[in-house]
Order: C-alpha cells, then sequence, then structure tokens
C-alpha cells in the first residue's frame, strides 16, 4: 500500500494531513497592496507561520471570488463597496449601518466573516487648491456650491457613472460646473489640480499626496458619499483551520487612521519605498 493510500485511510489517526499555509490577497492599487503586507506581516509575527501572498489580484469581483473559491483566505476591503459593487444594494451614509448589513449579507451566503475595521474609511473626497480654499473661505461641499462661478472638475472614470459618484453628488449639492467634468486616470488628478487644468477634483480620502500638497478636502456635509470603512475579510473555515488568526488580526482593528494610510500610501508611491520595509516599519511602530 502506498503512503498516499495509508494517509487517505488513517488521515485522521496518523497526522499526515497538515493545514496549508495561509494566503492573503489584495486588489491591485497601493492601498491595498500594503494593507495585504501588513496583514499578512502582522499574520507571521504572531502566529509564527509561514503566509503566502496573492497580492495584486485585480479588481473588486477577481478578490471576492479568489476569496468565495478558497484560492486566498482574507483580503482587506471597504464596507461601500461591498454594499454597491457586490452585493448590489442601495448606498446608505451611516457607517455602523453599512457595516452591520456586509457583515449580515456575507455571512449569510457565503461564510465570509468581516472583522472590526481597520480605523480609516477611504471615501470620495472633493479636493480644492488650498490658496483657492483660504481666499473663498470655504470648508465645505455646502460652500463651494455657494460659489457663483462654476467649477472645472477632475474625475476619474468611474466616478462619472457610479451611483455614489458624480449624478447624486449634483443632485445632493446643486454643484456649479464650467463644462462637463475632465475625466482621466486618477494619478493624473492631483498634477492637473496643481497645473490649473482642474480647480476641483474627486479623489480619495487616503490619497498619499493628500499629505505632502497644499490641497483642501472639502467636508461632505450633507453626508452624500457613503461610508467606506477598511476591514478585513476571512473565510470562515480558514478562522476555524487556524487557532489563533482573529486575534491576531483583531490586534489590527482601530490602529490605522487616514493620516496613517495616506502617509504610507505616500511613502510607497512618493518615496518609491519597498511595500514589505513601509509594512514592517509601521507595524513596529504599532507595537
Amino acid at each position: 500500500m502506498t503512503r498516499f493510500s495509508i494517509c487517505a485511510l488513517l488521515l485522521s489517526a496518523i497526522g499526515c494531513s497538515h493545514t496549508r499555509p495561509l494566503t492573503v490577497g489584495s486588489k491591485n492599487f497601493t492601498e491595498q497592496i500594503v494593507l495585504g503586507e501588513i496583514v499578512a506581516q502582522q499574520l507571521e509575527r504572531r502566529l509564527g507561520e509561514k503566509v503566502d501572498r496573492k497580492l495584486d489580484l485585480g479588481g473588486t469581483l477577481l478578490a471576492q471570488q479568489a476569496l468565495r473559491n478558497g484560492e486566498i483566505d482574507l483580503y482587506p476591503e471597504y464596507t461601500g463597496t461591498a454594499l454597491t459593487a457586490v452585493l448590489k444594494l442601495a448606498p446608505s451614509s451611516d457607517p455602523a449601518a453599512v457595516l452591520a448589513r456586509v457583515r449580515a449579507e456575507y455571512r449569510r451566503r457565503w461564510r465570509l466573516e468581516w472583522l472590526d475595521p481597520l480605523g480609516f474609511d477611504n471615501t470620495f473626497a472633493m479636493v480644492v487648491r488650498g490658496p483657492d480654499a483660504r481666499a473663498l473661505g470655504i470648508e465645505t461641499i455646502t460652500d463651494a456650491a455657494s460659489r457663483k462661478q462654476g467649477w472645472i472638475l477632475g474625475v476619474g472614470y468611474e466616478f462619472l457613472q457610479r451611483p455614489d459618484g458624480l449624478p447624486g453628488l449634483l443632485a445632493a449639492y446643486h454643484l456649479p460646473l464650467a463644462g462637463a467634468p475632465k475625466s482621466m486616470d486618477l494619478g493624473l488628478l492631483y498634477s492637473a489640480l496643481e497645473q490649473k487644468q482642474v480647480d476641483m477634483a474627486a479623489a480619495n480620502a487616503t490619497d498619499g499626496m493628500l499629505s505632502v500638497l497644499d490641497v483642501k478636502v472639502l467636508r461632505d456635509d450633507r453626508r452624500y458619499f457613503p461610508p467606506y470603512q477598511a476591514a478585513v475579510i476571512v473565510r470562515a473555515e480558514s478562522l476555524a483551520a487556524h487557532p489563533g488568526l482573529r486575534a491576531a488580526l483583531d490586534q489590527l482593528a482601530g490602529k490605522l487612521t487616514a493620516a496613517a494610510m495616506r502617509d504610507l500610501n505616500h511613502q510607497v508611491d512618493g518615496k518609491h519605498r519597498p511595500v514589505a520595509e513601509v509594512a514592517r516599519d509601521w507595524l513596529a511602530a504599532m507595537q
């Protein structure tokens, strides 16, 4: 009888099986890759196990499918993205309600567990140049909407159509625009703002450039944009198979502020530091 046959017959008795390494995934942009590496290093430190990485997987639906298929055990996601893009449910401005809804639906549909948020909300951010904000005395999007001169708006391609994007923003605030918005890659928004090709940009709250440029993020005083709290989603089977996994991940809950995430993103994109090094330094400082 072959060794394989013996293991198949006596698996539980003689311990021929072994638990495969945990695999951490992420989507394909800087913040996700940084978060994935932080999670992977945290697990290696706390569990004393080798952790595999499948970072830079692609978009939301690819990462979600990889998790459901068991190709990865966990990955970081955003509550608003899960609610609208994955579950196809209506947006909501209540962070606690959104978290509770996605947590319940993911558990019921796929036995996937949302852990407590990491501490920051990567929602959309309407950004103007700092000198313009100071000269006009604007702090909020409502303040910007009271300007008689229309804004030259720069946006990413998705923002024009998505349910929590431009159409709803204009309906909520009646923001005056000077012509059609200029759509471009997200990475070009800040250079367009600096070069005065646009004078307002629909950016993201944790963009690294926000930590180094003289710009003003306008407060969403009517709470139009839904919450995008970052949290780790884990397969229930993985939690059961790896004692200590939940406790190790729970140590990250609430530890990452928006300002810290902006700095981490800038360390990678602006200063071109290796992701693994940036993650290691942040974890060391967190301890």
